[in-house]
């Protein structure tokens, strides 16, 4: 098959059943037009779907039901039940039965991905409460996904058109993340998100603002000392390794003067300080990537929304987002692949590029 004709097999976790997931997701593939992107693949139950469906009268939806990949339908939005119960659909309410179904929808939808049944993954969103089990300990998707690849460790990163955040810690309290702004930590994450950056995104050469942990990046130590004995001397070492990242960066200025649009991504060092700044900066709808597994996986920027679930009213652009974006990337990995598995073709189209650009300086 040509890469203009491939079309990759997206697969859909539907989240917490009594939230907003299903509903977007059923909002976003109403429009035939991402059939003509991608095949996708929803993990979940078709009479869950079908009951957010008849809530939206405006949509025109039909769904295959692939009981294996062998009967995915490259023309349909196809369904891979995932339970056969009938199961209790109680729009808004944060129960035993949403988190349950969740798990049951992402275990399988993950596994998926893992087995390359589908190249690319998009979660929608669970409740970190009620999904709890002897199954999920997370604290959410990203390391639930370190656990299953069995990685050392994933970088949680915000994209969006004009901007790239990473975390350093993700949902970790504000009095417990000074003990994990260690030198091994900002050199791990540095080195995910620049490979990322490369095999994902297609930037050669990366570079990399890291946002200080103090007010004033502590003002040389009057008011924290992490900048100069810890942060420092890890982004010295890093730039040894080849990673170009630069800082540390006060904080409360950076994203205000523009300062990120001069990097291809950002180092934040706990949640709040890299979400905040972007998802009041980044145009468009942001979505959240994990970095450094081996396939691909993004989710939309919001959560369950149980106070508007089933009214009708759930805004799908950001899950719409998480799939382009999920798109995107498998096919720049894709892209990148071929190019390693033929260099003799790469070197001649960069050969003759140089001489296309030389001829035109001469003229």
């Amino acid at each position: 098959m040509s890469n203009v004709d491939y079309k990759p097999v997206i697969g859909i976790s539907c989240g917490d059943i009594n939230g907003i997931g299903p509903e977007v997701i059923v909002k976003t593939l109403s429009d035939s037009r991402m059939l003509d992107i991608c095949t996708p693949v929803i993990f979940a139950n078709n009479k869950v779907l079908n009951f957010y469906r008849k809530t939206l009268p405006e949509n025109n939806i039909t769904f295959n039901i692939a009981k294996d990949s062998t009967r995915i339908n490259t023309k349909q939005v196809n369904v891979y039940n995932c339970w056969e119960d009938d199961v209790a659909v109680t729009p808004g309410e944060l129960n035993e039965t949403g988190g349950k179904y969740a798990l049951l929808s992402l275990t399988t939808a993950a596994g998926a991905l893992k087995e390359n049944m589908i190249n690319g993954l998009v979660t929608a969103p669970i409740h970190k409460k009620n999904i709890q089990s002897e199954a999920f300990n997370y604290t959410g998707h990203t390391p639930y996904l370190k656990n299953l690849f069995e990685v050392k460790d994933v970088a949680m990163m915000m994209v969006a058109d004009n901007m790239k955040v990473a975390l350093l810690t993700e949902h970790v309290a504000i009095k417990d993340v000074a003990q994990f702004i260690t030198k091994d930590n900002i050199l791990g994450k540095l080195k995910i998100i620049n490979d990322s950056l490369k095999k994902d995104f297609g930037i050669n050469k990366p570079k990399i603002a890291v946002l200080g942990l103090n007010p004033h990046t502590g003002d040389d130590g009057l008011v924290g000392k992490e900048e100069i004995e810890v942060i420092k001397p890890a982004l010295e070492e890093a730039n040894k390794k080849g990673i170009l990242c630069f800082g540390p960066y006060s904080a409360d200025a950076f994203f205000a003067r523009g300062s990120h649009e001069k990097f291809d991504c950002v180092l934040a060092l706990y949640h709040d300080q890299g979400l905040i700044p972007f998802k009041s900066l980044a145009f468009g709808e942001g979505v959240n990537f994990t970095a450094g597994i081996e396939g691909v996986r993004t989710s939309p920027d919001h959560g369950t929304a149980f106070d508007i679930a089933g009214k009708g009213i759930a805004d799908e652009a950001s899950f719409r987002e998480a799939i382009f974006k999920c798109i995107d990337i498998v096919n720049m990995k894709n892209e990148i692949k071929q190019q390693h598995a033929n260099p003799l073709k790469k070197r001649s189209a960069f050969v003759l590029r140089n001489v296309v650009d030389e001829k035109i300086v001469l003229e």
